[in-house]
């Protein structure tokens, strides 16, 4: 029987095991995943089979923030130059924020940015609608089988889609029938932070200080609020870049699909420390901000014992000139796409994490958690969604490999062993060695709910 793909000689990562097989693909799905080596005729009956060479082969990682600043803040990058650096990393789908230019806060933005991606991206990808003061009409007619959630800015961010209307955070909790995902600063303490701080330096506040001002009470205010009322309204509240060490005390150890109340933590928040803003500078400078190391220990943790359920990134491109100055000018936010699968195998080499928790965080909760149809898992009838990655080299990451349009990356100069080779999108090589393959395209992610008629 002929086949069109198989990926052999590998270790398969998936559902909480590893172990040396082979995978199976025709078309766009796969048809078999399989312990042992493939019979000889298997592959010669394959019109192509990939010997992957004692490599790890994953499910694609499922990166649900990015910031891909299109449309209207594509000096800093798009759908099709972050979506090349998303499959350099393993990761096959994105869910993109709105906080762009005009922000995505109607179902006619969502629908232009989807046909805009169906030309542009070369993984597959979805996009949030963002919540405004005064767009209720607009969250309740929305389509939540093409979209994931709404975005809820409670503290101001890029693009300030700032929300702060109690009637109408009220009305998003109570009413919206689909999961609220929220960035969680209080914005009164940003404020009274900022202010007094500002004024004690003259307005050059040092980098050091940014976690002064997006201090960890600003986030544990904000989300114990938010908590308070998704428990009082039955609301399916998603809190992203959990950064403190209070916050994931709030959040319950239950199996993911028995939970209402979910959390993300970013892989810049489990690598980096606020020891890092003396080296690294404004490269570090993130929303909410890096903490300590001990917040930092917690947050691993957190997601080791079932607190925290995905890893994302909150991939943020900005050119390097709009990441000078000071914790008052400097703009906040790194691109971490590329390299965030990477930086997480990393931390299992180091016996932070192991490798297959990093697959269960990256990969399958994601699915699991916004019910996204066939994706996230190696399985047969599942798509073929793949990246390959090498241990065995260390290599030192440079700006110059970034291919995000920003050009950099928080991680230059650090030494890596974990490099994606390969990367496989519905059955069809996208990334190769280096390679973007001039004819990659994702689709657009379907997600197993009814519309909201």
């Amino acid at each position: 029987m002929k086949h069109d793909l198989i990926l052999f000689n590998g270790t398969i990562i998936n559902e909480n095991r590893s172990f040396k097989g082979y995978i199976v693909i025709d078309g766009e799905l796969i048809t078999d995943v399989a312990e042992g080596s493939p019979d000889k005729t298997l592959i010669e009956n394959a019109t192509d089979a990939i010997d992957v060479k004692g490599a790890y082969i994953l499910p694609g990682a499922i990166d649900d923030q990015v910031h891909f600043r299109d449309p209207g803040l594509t000096h800093k990058g798009d759908i099709f130059t972050e979506s090349r650096a998303a499959a350099a990393g393993g990761v096959t789908s994105f869910m993109d924020m709105p906080n762009t230019k005009p922000p995505t806060v109607s179902t006619s933005d969502v629908e232009w940015k989807l046909a805009h991606a169906a030309n542009q991206s070369a993984v597959n990808y979805s996009f949030f609608i963002g919540a405004t003061n005064d767009n209720l009409d607009e969250l309740l007619k929305c389509d939540y089988s093409r979209v994931p959630g709404v975005k809820l800015f409670l503290g101001s961010s890029t693009g300030n889609m700032l929300v702060d209307n109690e009637e109408t955070l009220n009305r998003i909790f109570r009413d919206v029938p689909a999961i609220i995902a929220i960035h969680s600063e209080d914005e009164a303490t940003i404020r009274e932070n900022r202010d007094k701080i500002a004024h004690e330096y003259n307005g050059e506040v040092p980098v050091r200080l940014h976690p002064a001002i997006r201090s960890r009470e600003a986030c544990i205010i904000s989300t114990r609020r938010a908590i308070d009322r998704a428990r009082k309204y039955g609301s399916r509240l998603h809190v992203l870049h959990v950064s403190t060490a209070e916050e994931i005390e709030m959040f319950s150890t239950e199996p993911l699909d028995k939970k209402l109340i979910t959390a993300e933590v970013c892989a810049h928040h489990l690598w980096f420390s606020d020891a890092d803003y003396d080296t690294i500078g404004t490269r570090v400078k993130m929303n909410p901000a890096v903490k300590t190391a001990a917040d930092r220990d917690a947050l691993r943790q957190g997601l080791r014992d079932g607190r925290l359920d995905i890893v994302a990134t909150d991939h943020a491109p900005h050119l390097l000139s709009e990441k000078e100055g000071n914790a008052l000018t400097a703009a906040s936010g790194a691109p971490m796409v590329q390299f965030s699968l990477p930086v997480m195998l990393e931390l299992a080499d180091r016996g932070i994490f192991t490798r297959e928790l990093v697959v269960d965080k990256m990969c399958h909760a994601p699915a699991e958690l916004y019910n996204i149809d066939k994706r996230g898992y190696l399985r047969k009838g599942y798509y073929a969604d793949i990246a390959v990655v090498t241990s065995d080299t260390p290599y030192e990451v440079t700006d110059g490999m970034a291919l995000s349009r920003c050009g950099w990356t928080p991680l230059d100069g650090t030494i890596l062993h974990n490099r994606v080779v390969m990367t496989f999108v519905n059955g069809k090589k996208v990334y190769s060695h280096g390679t973007i393959s001039p004819d990659a395209s994702g689709h657009e992610l379907k997600y197993n709910r009814k519309p909201n008629i």
